[in-house]
């Protein structure tokens, strides 16, 4: 699925309501791993509502979401709003490979289930925008899809294969470790994924 299509589809899902990842707080890797972290400056890739961003903000974090659908980056404002954060987030309009609008050193990158999307020049790019926005010893997050035969999901096609994603990553960033599982959403049938923590060299 090229870059447009890709906006399409998930700017209709987001006016249809149809957004299971939609939930009232973050994944528990991510509370686990903040509570070990000073907060500092972060980087929130493919941000949704901002339920990231905005656990994040309230923990004393400087929060930037980039998101390439409108909507959501209006209601993450909204909710920033409500929550009394919105002095330490900013939610901006853009694509996850192209991040010129933004200026590092960020402490911290969290991309929860976006750039395994991406197309593998559009991944290049995505590696090359984190490697100059993350400092030396900046930790990245990451939850991906993978890619696996042995899934019946429809979507598993268009995840990413675990190879490629690691050495797309080992030019710039250290992987300090990796933990499998399956994902169900809804009635779909599960599927392979995996939080990998990386470290920027």
């Amino acid at each position: 699925m090229d870059n447009l299509n890709r906006k399409q589809s998930f700017t209709e899902r987001y006016a249809s309501g149809q957004i299971p990842w939609d939930d009232a707080d973050p994944p528990p890797e991510l509370i686990a791993l903040a509570e070990h972290l000073q907060p500092g400056k972060a980087l929130d890739l493919g941000s949704g509502y901002g339920r990231t961003s905005i656990f994040l903000a309230r923990r004393g974090w400087q929060v930037d979401g980039i998101e390439f659908v409108a909507q959501a980056v209006e209601e993450s404002q909204r909710r920033a709003q409500i929550a009394g954060v919105e002095q330490f987030t900013r939610f901006l309009l853009g694509d996850v490979t192209n991040l010129e609008m933004l200026q590092g050193p960020y402490d911290l990158a969290v991309d929860i289930g976006c750039m395994h999307t991406l197309s593998k020049p559009e991944l290049e790019s995505y590696r090359d925008e984190l490697k100059r926005l993350l400092h030396r010893g900046a930790i990245y997050l990451l939850f991906a899809h993978l890619k696996d035969l042995k899934d019946n999901n429809e979507d598993a096609s268009r995840w990413i294969e675990e190879g490629y994603l690691l050495s797309i990553f080992s030019d710039g960033f250290a992987l300090t470790e990796a933990v499998h599982g399956i994902t169900t959403v809804a009635e779909n049938p599960p599927w392979s994924s995996a939080w990998y923590y990386f470290q920027r060299q």
